[in-house]
């Protein structure tokens, strides 16, 4: 690392605000807003302003700071930057560009013992000039901050009536230095070679290479985002697979106009590349910030629920592994295909809310080494955040150990455990009165449900998901409204905190079939009664004016 003058060194001033924002409350992914809305004055800095008085540790402590790459991403680490200086802080962080992956992001906390980080993203949200920005923080464990902190943070928000900030230079980002702000240490590493050698400790690099020079080609899809250069090292690099292997490699601050969620209507060209052709064996992208995945082969989708059980069921072929798993978590939405196999394998199984945080302190307290939720995120024990790259890397370990496609490995996995077909469809851009109105109307139903026929099938339970943490002893109420059916399929529905324009209704359909059963069914053909049935409960059509859902995965 090379150093550099001072960046700056004058004093810290203080920024009087004519009255507080009332609107900084985070969700499940830190503070999500409109570019538009954190381009307005002092916005960004009163919510930093929080989470520096916050925040433990942040005089004499190391932060570490960095983003997606989307537009606003620079100017917010110079913000935060000078704003770190003027609270006192010794030593920050960031990479080259700015551009840091969330799950090297929860990688570099642990490795640098810091008392957190700021990550700049919106995750799979639009970017751009009238797209969403973000601000995420995260603890000393890498993971999310807990409430205790983000609910500290907003009541922060609600009472400032200035912040302080170092005036200066912007740091320079192009490549790796030294900087100083006042009392402020900046160092600008390369962002990718911490992460990829913790890669590397858990997976057996000459296997998979060995497999993607056995004609075995790989289409992934950074979607413009934060893994193409992470992905483009490590594919195109470490691993020898030709150049081209990583498509839309290079971060962009609109992600190229696309919307980085890497699902099968938003990646829909590789999904075209993987489904309705034969040129590639093995196809997967990752999101905006990098921690979500999809996971297709050749004629094969593989849903992330299924994801999460294959995994489980295959961890022996992985090093990292190899010794055996403490248990596995999923969200409650996600369906119950890990449940099955980690009762083969005698694993304890844990249902937990929406949120990485919950499987935080599962994972803290060495209860699980697996987890997953069904929005296209996996993780475990290496780092406190769900992890895109280190999820298909898992799936290539696994091709590598059983040279056979993802087609056979599905067809193998249900054949042995059976299958639970399963399905979300997101109803976006709901007027928040609507989608709060049928919420309310299905919430209130709940207690008369019990017993009555669904598709079929008796309402054996009909509840608002609560959680008791067996960790911490806490307990989260009102995570979504459940109809779990007789004969084991479930309905659920949420209303999503990650978006920025009105509400999101999610609609989660489960139902299971035995490994003697019907195994090759289109899954929105398997759960068609299901489907016709919840719609008429919740009466999603009228209530909304949408014909069809937004995105089906």
């Amino acid at each position: 690392m090379t150093s550099s003058a001072s960046a700056g060194s004058a004093a810290p001033c203080r920024v009087t605000l004519a009255s507080p924002f009332t609107d900084q409350k985070p969700g499940t992914s830190g503070l999500r807003k409109s570019t538009r809305q954190f381009e307005q004055p002092h916005y960004l800095e009163s919510f930093v302003e929080a989470v520096f008085r916050v925040l433990p540790g942040v005089e004499g402590g190391t932060l570490i700071l960095g983003g997606d790459g989307r537009y606003g991403n620079r100017h917010a680490i110079d913000v935060i930057c000078r704003m770190g200086a003027a609270h006192g802080l010794a030593r920050l962080i960031t990479t080259t560009d700015g551009i840091l992956s969330t799950p090297a992001a929860s990688h570099l906390i642990r490795r640098h013992a810091a008392i957190g980080g700021i990550i700049l993203s919106a995750s799979h949200n639009s970017g751009g000039p009238d797209g969403d920005f973000g601000v995420k923080v995260n603890g000393a464990n890498g993971g999310p901050a807990p409430e205790s902190i983000t609910d500290a943070i907003y009541a922060a928000t609600l009472t400032l009536d200035g912040y302080q900030i170092l005036a200066g230079n912007p740091v320079p980002l192009e490549a790796p230095g030294s900087y100083r702000l006042s009392g402020l240490q900046v160092e600008v590493i390369d962002g990718v070679d911490d992460y990829l050698t913790l890669l590397q400790g858990l997976f057996d690099f000459d296997a998979i290479a060995d497999l993607l020079a056995s004609d075995f080609p790989v289409a992934f899809d950074a979607m413009h985002a934060v893994t193409g250069p992470y992905a483009r090292r490590l594919f195109e690099g470490l691993l020898g697979a030709p150049k081209g292997t990583v498509r839309n490699g290079i971060p962009l601050e609109d992600f190229g106009g696309g919307h980085p969620d890497p699902n099968l209507t938003y990646a829909h060209e590789l999904a075209e590349l993987l489904l309705d052709g034969d040129a590639y064996s093995f196809g997967a992208a990752c999101d905006g910030d990098g921690d979500r995945n999809m996971i297709l082969g050749r004629r094969c989708f593989v849903n992330p629920s299924d994801s999460l059980a294959v995994l489980t069921a295959n961890a022996a072929l992985a090093p990292g592994y190899a010794g055996g798993l403490a248990g596995v978590a999923r969200s409650m939405p996600t369906s119950a295909a890990v449940d099955v196999v980690a009762a083969e394998l005698g694993l304890p199984c844990y249902e937990t809310p929406t949120g990485w945080k919950f499987f935080g302190n599962l994972l803290d307290a060495g209860r699980i080494t697996l987890c997953g939720e069904e929005s296209f995120g996996t993780g475990s024990n290496h780092i406190r955040e769900k992890d895109g790259l280190w999820a298909v890397l898992f799936w290539l370990q696994i091709l590598a150990k059983r040279r056979c496609s993802v087609a056979e490995v599905m067809a193998s996995h249900w054949a042995h455990f059976g299958r639970h077909y399963y399905s979300r469809h997101d109803y976006e851009a709901i007027a928040s009165d609507r989608a709060h109105g049928l919420y309310d109307r299905l919430h209130g139903l709940l207690p008369s449900l019990k017993g009555t026929v669904l598709a079929g099938r008796s309402i054996a339970t009909a509840d608002d998901f609560s959680y008791d943490d067996p960790v911490d002893q806490s307990t989260t109420r009102g995570q979504g409204l459940r109809l779990l059916l007789d004969d084991g399929s479930r309905v659920v529905f949420r209303l999503s905190g990650t978006g920025t324009q009105g509400a999101t209704l999610r609609l989660y359909l489960e139902s299971f079939v035995p490994s003697g059963g019907n195994l090759a069914q289109d899954p929105q053909a398997a759960l068609a009664d299901l489907i016709t049935a919840a719609d008429g409960l919740a009466e999603i059509h009228s209530r909304t004016g949408m014909d069809r859902p937004t995105v089906i995965t």
